[in-house]
């Protein structure tokens, strides 16, 4: 059986799938067609119903229930793991500040932007971008703000930027639960005994793939673009842990906590009606 397959090409996805789309473990006659791209455009193509099986933030997911229901493996939560907001400057920013300012962010529909407006419901001059190219808009002075995700978290000091407020700290201090980032979601109409045996081929990818580390596959190498071998090992270290293997009941529920937050901030109902959960 063949099925559409999305995911990022940073290191934790790339880390995650390594063993299943490369066939490093017994895959059950299951074929994917691999599709990578950054997790924006996978949002996108989840509103659009597009994809079998794709990565994507939490936001799209919640407005996709009637379509995707989330794996228990793939997902990226945790704690030290959110986004942070970051400035030119190395000053104290006022709510109002903030709330008055541009901010580049790295999609509408991104977990990223949810815990922005968490943060600062009043901000509402953003400007979305791919989420490489925020560091350099912050840095040129095209937008006063910016709210990186990913590898960024590494670099943004090398580029001379500061950081204002960690958005995943104040969700942690708020909420005193896990940041849900991201997940992996598939198609409702697909048989969920296929469903559950996806499911199991994604754990034991990962399983194969933390039974080498720390060493770094070339599947991972090649889709990290310059990135240094020390931040992709950073990168896995921080966005893929036991949550990723299984969502368990602290994970399940802080995603159900995302689901209502997200309703209230978009003024959309919470879905009652559609199990979040395979």
């Amino acid at each position: 059986m063949k099925l559409t397959l999305g995911f990022s090409p940073c290191p934790n996805d790339t880390f995650i799938f390594d063993a299943l789309v490369n066939k490093k473990i017994d895959t059950g006659g299951f074929e994917f067609d691999v599709v990578l791209d950054d997790v924006e455009t996978l949002n996108r193509w989840t509103l659009e119903n597009k994809l079998d099986i794709t990565k994507l933030s939490f936001p799209a997911f919640f407005q996709s229930l009637n379509n995707y229901v989330l794996l228990n493996a793939g997902s990226a939560l945790g704690k030290g793991v959110g986004p942070l907001l970051i400035a030119k400057e190395n000053k104290q920013y006022a709510t109002t500040d903030i709330q008055q300012a541009t901010i580049a962010i790295p999609g509408i529909n991104t977990t990223a932007n949810l815990l922005l407006s968490f943060a600062y419901p009043g901000a509402k001059n953003k400007k979305p971008l791919l989420f490489s190219k925020i560091e350099d808009t912050v840095t040129e002075g095209e937008t006063e703000l910016g709210v990186i995700i990913h590898e960024n978290r590494f670099t943004y000091q090398q580029k001379g930027l500061h950081k204002v407020i960690d958005l995943g700290q104040y969700w942690e201090e708020q909420m005193n639960i896990p940041i849900p980032l991201g997940g992996i979601a598939i198609k409702r109409n697909i048989d969920k005994k296929i469903a559950e045996q996806v499911n199991n081929l994604i754990r034991k990818s990962l399983e194969f793939s933390f039974s080498k580390y720390p060493h770094i596959s070339e599947f991972v190498k090649q889709h990290s673009q310059e990135m240094s071998e020390d931040v992709m090992r950073k990168h896995i270290d921080l966005y893929v842990n036991n949550y990723s293997i299984d969502l368990g009941s602290i994970g399940k529920q802080a995603i159900r906590e995302l689901n209502k937050v997200y309703s209230s901030i978009s003024n959309k109902s919470v879905d009652t009606t559609s199990d979040l959960f395979l």
